[in-house]
């Protein structure tokens, strides 16, 4: 059984940075990539960056282009986000996630999803 479970959210101001931590245990052989998605309260959950599960590839959405890297711990199975320069509108819950199949944008295409963590961007 595969669990994700993120950890690292909470409150910081307005260009201040943040680095997020996904642990991932169980079957992780068999993922394609592993990725972060957000939702703020009232919006859908909308792709962030996501790195293939090899470390050959990421893609990142434009809205954090050049302020949010991913990068994974090979040895530990952890993916982290580090966001720097965050701004208000990021305020959401970020999610963990993992797919076996080819791709990186689409939430509906991952296969297990982590609990959420809080992150708060606010003066």
């Amino acid at each position: 059984q595969v669990e994700l479970v993120e950890s690292g959210g909470g409150l910081v101001q307005p260009g201040g940075s943040l680095r997020l931590s996904c642990a991932a245990s169980g079957r992780t052989s068999s993922f394609y990539a592993v990725g972060w998605f957000r939702q703020a309260p009232g919006k859908e959950r909308e792709f962030v960056i996501a790195t293939r599960w090899s470390g050959d590839r990421s893609v990142v959405a434009d809205y954090v282009q050049g302020r949010f890297t991913i990068s994974r711990d090979n040895a530990g199975n952890t993916v982290y986000l580090q966001m720097n320069s965050l701004k208000p509108e990021d305020t959401a819950v970020y999610y963990c996630a993992a797919r076996n199949s080819v791709g990186y944008r689409e939430p509906s295409k991952y296969n297990y999803w982590g609990q959420g963590t809080q992150v708060t961007v606010s003066s």
